[in-house]
């Protein structure tokens, strides 16, 4: 019997993490952990349609900003996916389910001029930042999960970042 066989007949159980912190609350973080991560994937998408359809005199400037964002927002996509199995749940990957749970507007079939885009991203990532200070909280106070409170101001901060620098690229305009 080779080892690859062998494995096969392992029993797969379930082992819930025993870290401190009761079932029914890393339950109720997880379901804000989802929510967080259908809407930085649509954030992403977003900020990458945006990166593909720039035009107009900014076009290299823009350009190169929207794919260092979404640079940023897939790595944010992929830690928020990986804290949810930490917790003990289970990761939603598909399309459909990120557009049932996102917050964000995905203006299907508009193509904003630059200043629009970034108007729109502001707002976005805005969006995000009040939830993510409204979520933390919870997570701390009510969930009593300190790992995930440090992990969603770690994004908020993030987030205020970008908005940040997106405010600077509109500063000045009508």
């Amino acid at each position: 019997m080779d080892s690859r066989s062998s494995l096969t007949t392992v029993p797969k159980i379930k082992i819930a993490p025993r870290i401190g912190i009761e079932d029914k609350n890393r339950e109720a973080v997880n379901r804000i952990l989802t929510g967080l991560l259908a809407d930085e994937y649509v954030l992403s998408t977003k900020t990458r349609k945006y990166h593909w359809n720039v035009n107009g005199p900014r076009f290299h400037p823009l350009h190169e900003f929207f794919r260092a964002q979404y640079e940023q927002l897939d790595t944010i996509v992929d830690e928020v996916a990986e804290r949810i199995p930490q917790l003990g749940g289970k990761t939603i990957s598909t399309l459909e389910e990120f557009k049932k749970l996102t917050r964000i507007n995905e203006d299907p079939g508009l193509y904003p001029d630059g200043d629009k885009m970034l108007s729109n991203l502001l707002a976005d990532h805005e969006t995000i930042i009040r939830n993510l200070r409204t979520n933390s909280d919870a997570c701390d106070e009510e969930y009593h999960d300190m790992g995930t409170n440090d992990f969603l101001i770690g994004l908020m901060q993030q987030h205020e970042k970008t908005a940040w620098m997106i405010r600077a690229h509109l500063e000045g305009k009508s």
